[in-house]
């Protein structure tokens, strides 16, 4: 099974996803920033593509989210943790 169609990558993908509305941006003005076609937000977002771990710390930074955050919720749950925020004074 490749890991693009597993529900941790799904979820992943809409962490970023979340992350880019939260931050106002649209796939457009994303992918402007990205230096890449709205084609590449586009076919992530819709798990036409799959994302490596530089394209996810970019796609995360640029979108406002803490990358380790999404990580760390998503280690959480492989484990069978329930996700805990890291505070801010933690860090």
């Amino acid at each position: 099974m490749k890991s693009i169609f597993t529900k941790e990558y799904e979820r992943a993908v809409a962490a970023l996803i979340a992350a880019r509305k939260n931050a106002g941006l649209t796939q457009q003005q994303l992918a402007t920033r990205l230096r890449k076609p709205q084609s590449f937000v586009s076919k992530y977002e819709r798990r036409e593509r799959r994302l490596d771990v530089v394209e996810f710390v970019r796609i995360a930074q640029i979108a406002g989210a803490d990358p380790s955050t999404i990580v760390d919720a998503l280690q959480s749950e492989l484990a069978g943790r329930p996700h805990r925020e890291r505070r801010k004074d933690a860090q």
